[in-house]
């Protein structure tokens, strides 16, 4: 990068904070909808006259697993990430926001229309849903493609506004104000749906709202961009930056090649962190869909309280995801750092499937273990990706990740239902949750003798001295 446009990113210090926060609330509100019926697992399975829905825990595990379906079945988000790579941030960020209002709008219809007792059924493969849950699952569908592309959009914004400076710190930032989101469904989503009779679709048309405010937010981010790519145009004309590199034209959106993609998948460090990704989030986001009733069944937590336990996770990455961000950034360790937040994933699961002290507080320690795991291993992993993957690809290689880790946030929230139907005393359930956890801690193993030999650098800081 030349020393001019150094200086321009480094004058920009204020608009690069600014943009962050600005996309990080955008992804808070995509948050907010994605966990918001999580705590009503509780409503749903009423009848519809007790103001329910109906829902069998098959039901609700279709539903929940319906985020990543169109992502995994359709490859849309393999393909938003060429839309990303070939049409840029901007285009990509407002078409992804657009589909996640219209995906919210589709499922807020599901959970507050009167279908009676209508039933979506595929005969030839024995599949039936109450028709409310099959509206909702598909508008779940159709915001969980808007809103994990918006998801590698907003990491390249910020690799691309923070390269060279503090990335990881920023990525953290990001990752933390937007689990304020996934915070505030798990605990107010239920006493906001209680405050309203009982009603399912009030705290979803809350997070529509929210939404909405969201997209708007992020075509404010637009102008912001443009701004900057006008800066950037200036310098590319010079000389000194045409000699340079590695140089931003060279990591324009502009000289994106389909061959180039041979260089991310044959890459042994990118699919470690593929594989990481997909067994660690498996072990976290689908446990969260069903981690309220978990507290009520085996905790003895009150209905009322149940969904605050699970939300310390998220709170607890506020802090903690920006401060190992940030020791990331000026000491290294990167693959260390996943290594132990894998680990205590597998404990955390193992400690809930042997159900020692079933008390609420021992519960709330260990969520707060899991919120210190999940706050760990996205702060290293994200980061990690610019180091292996150069960043005219940067927003393939975070689409095939967020694919590949789609396909455990659809399938494995499915399967995780039909267990807790066989087995309601939740031992089955934790148990695979756990074998998630030993895997991410193989995988991270095996990504610490990769980066020895290839040097990639995920143990070095990113900040250079």
């Amino acid at each position: 990068m030349t020393e001019k446009l150094q200086r321009i990113l480094s004058d920009s210090k204020g608009a690069r904070w600014t943009a962050l926060f600005i996309v990080a609330f955008t992804m808070m509100t995509g948050y907010f909808i994605t966990d918001v019926m999580s705590p009503l697992e509780v409503l749903l399975d009423k009848p519809v006259a007790a103001g329910g829905l109906g829902w069998t825990s098959d039901d609700y595990g279709f539903f929940s697993g319906s985020y990543g379906l169109i992502n995994v079945f359709l490859l849309m988000l393999f393909f938003g990430g060429i839309i990303l790579d070939k049409m840029g941030i901007r285009f990509t960020g407002i078409m992804s926001c657009g589909l996640m209002v219209v995906g919210v709008f589709i499922k807020y219809y599901g959970v507050t229309g009167d279908f009676g007792d209508s039933r979506f059924t595929l005969s030839f493969v024995n599949f039936s849903l109450p028709m409310s849950a099959a509206v909702a699952s598909l508008g779940y569908a159709i915001f969980g493609m808007g809103c994990e592309i918006c998801g590698i959009t907003v990491s390249k914004i910020i690799t691309k506004w923070f390269t060279g400076h503090e990335l990881a710190l920023a990525m953290g930032i990001q990752v933390a104000l937007a689990r304020l989101g996934t915070a505030g469904a798990m605990m107010g989503s239920l006493p906001f749906a209680k405050a309203f009779g009982g009603k399912v679709g009030a705290p979803v048309l809350l997070g529509l709202v929210l939404l909405v405010i969201g997209f708007l937010s992020f075509i404010v981010y637009t102008v912001m961009d443009k701004k900057l790519d006008k800066s950037v145009e200036e310098v590319k004309g010079e000389k000194e930056f045409e000699k340079e590199k590695e140089t931003l034209d060279e990591e324009s959106d502009d000289d994106f090649h389909f061959r180039d993609l041979k260089y991310i998948f044959s890459n042994p460090g990118f699919w470690c962190i593929c594989l990481l990704c997909l067994l660690f989030y498996s072990g976290v986001f689908p446990f969260l869909k069903f981690a309220t009733k978990l507290m009520i069944a085996n905790y003895g937590v009150s209905e009322d309280m149940a969904g605050s336990i699970p939300s310390l996770i998220p709170f607890g990455t506020l802090l903690l995801t920006p401060l190992f961000g940030s020791l990331y950034d000026r000491i290294g360790k990167g693959a260390t750092l996943m290594l132990i937040g894998s680990a205590m994933l597998a404990a955390v699961h193992f400690i809930f499937a042997i159900h020692i002290l079933p008390y609420g507080w021992f519960a709330v320690i260990i969520m707060i273990i899991l919120g210190v795991a999940f706050s760990l291993v996205p702060s290293a992993m994200w980061p990690s990706v610019p180091k292996i993957i150069p960043m005219k690809l940067l927003g393939s290689a975070y689409a095939i990740i967020f694919y590949i880790q789609n396909i455990g946030l659809a399938l494995v929230p499915m399967f995780i239902g039909k267990v807790n139907g066989a087995d309601p005393s939740y031992t089955t359930s934790m148990s695979i949750f756990c074998g998630f956890g030993v895997a991410a801690v193989v995988i991270s193993l095996l990504l610490i003798v990769v980066d020895k030999k290839k040097h990639y650098g995920l143990q070095d800081a990113n900040i250079k001295k």
